[in-house]
């Protein structure tokens, strides 16, 4: 009597891993989009890669796009084992074969697109281009990559592959694909001629904005200078560039700013570190970029306008032009 060989342990249990490492990615990547949608204070390391156009797609954080694939790799990978194997096995069958041609797609895709992510993010942001060093270094989209060759390795290993001629012709096929997408989404972006800028010390532009001044927000950046009033910031922040820009061209230069980060025109590290401990100390909350200090007392994140008018106890005129939700432009 022949005894049936029973499936290598990987073989088992290969579904279950890339569902779970899925998940860990939704985690990961909806955390990114929820820091991105919700403005929220700026961590110093990463907001360069993180704020960067490469971080957005078709004007909507990547991390959104990352999170819904990693969903779609969940469903693949776990679909077939809600099926019964017992009462519906030709089903399961079916649906198994179908998956694994799905997953082994989404998961070259994914990996493709890693591999196209970090080699921007080490030749651009870590040794060239800004030269950033480990500041450069983005540890969400690290980690994100790690996860994604996971999964491709886990898809390759997790099954018998049978027709591996023309697995590895769709593989080819999606690499490809993937690789000349990235390209054109990210082709490089046109020369910034008009608008405000942040740039770093050797004079390279971060961000931008176009947005106008009016007489509203000349004057209340005038009142903050001259009561003593001062924005801790870094020129790789998103949401202190996207401050700057709620008060515009012409008014941002005039309102009162300490830059944080050396490399930025001006840094000094060493007051910012002072005042972000201090504000760590009286609110008991973490203290991020940009943070506030207005007649002793502290504001963390970006602040609307008319916040920044109440606590500084302006009363000139407020109607001011540009909404809260005003952003500038990555470069």
């Amino acid at each position: 009597m022949s005894r049936k060989r029973s499936k290598p342990w990987l073989h088992r249990f290969s579904r279950p891993l890339i569902g779970a490492i899925a998940t860990v990615g939704t985690i990961n990547t909806a955390y990114i989009t929820y820091l991105r949608f919700t403005s929220t204070s700026c961590p110093t390391d990463t907001c360069a890669v993180l704020a960067s156009r490469y971080a957005t797609v078709f004007g909507q954080p990547l991390s959104l796009f990352g999170m819904l694939a990693y969903i779609a790799m969940i469903v693949f990978a776990l679909l077939p084992l809600l099926i019964n194997a017992e009462t519906q096995k030709n089903l399961r069958n079916r649906l198994e074969d179908k998956t694994w041609l799905l997953l082994w797609v989404g998961a070259t895709a994914m990996f493709a697109f890693s591999i196209y992510l970090m080699s921007i993010m080490f030749t651009e942001f870590v040794f060239g281009g800004r030269s950033l060093g480990l500041a450069g270094v983005c540890p969400f989209c690290l980690f994100s990559a790690i996860l994604a060759t996971a999964m491709f390795v886990l898809v390759i290993l997790g099954r018998e592959w049978e027709e591996r001629g023309t697995l590895i012709s769709i593989g080819t096929v999606v690499t490809l694909f993937t690789f000349v997408a990235s390209l054109a989404i990210y082709a490089p972006p046109p020369e910034v001629t008009a608008g405000g800028t942040v740039t770093d010390t050797q004079g390279r532009v971060i961000f931008s904005y176009d947005t106008e001044s009016g007489d509203a927000e000349t004057q209340l950046a005038e009142h903050l200078q001259s009561t003593g009033a001062v924005m801790f910031g870094s020129y790789r922040c998103p949401h202190c560039c996207d401050q700057k820009a709620l008060f515009g061209q012409a008014a941002s230069p005039k309102m009162p700013y300490t830059e944080c980060t050396p490399g930025g025109k001006d840094a000094n590290p060493e007051v910012c570190q002072q005042e972000l401990l201090e504000s760590e100390k009286i609110s008991k909350q973490p203290a991020g970029f940009p943070t506030w200090k207005i007649d002793g007392k502290y504001l963390t994140g970006k602040q609307t306008l008319q916040t920044l008018a109440s606590a500084s106890n302006y009363d000139g005129p407020q109607d001011f032009k540009n909404a809260s939700s005003t952003r500038c432009t990555a470069q």
